[in-house]
């Protein structure tokens, strides 16, 4: 039982443990598949970005974030068979 789920989750057979369980958000990727680079990419992250405020991120002067951002470059090898 938490916050979202009133009546208590069964566990059986599973790695989750609710109990367990933080308030927090996770982590997006946002990129166009066909590798092609737009503007559209770009708003979509500014958007994401921007509805996340409620996480806290920003600093004091609510212009500079806390370095929560994670910036990364896709490694081919790994997400070739994608």
């Amino acid at each position: 039982m938490n916050q979202h789920y009133p009546v208590p989750i069964p566990n059986e057979g599973s790695l989750h443990l609710p109990e367990l369980e933080r308030d927090a958000c996770g982590v997006g990727f946002i990129a166009n598949i066909h590798g092609k680079k737009s503007h559209r990419i770009l708003r979509y992250g500014i958007t994401s970005c921007c509805n996340v405020i409620h996480r806290g991120a920003a600093g004091a002067d609510m212009k500079t974030g806390d370095g929560a951002g994670i910036l990364t470059q896709i490694p081919h090898k790994i997400f070739r068979t994608v």
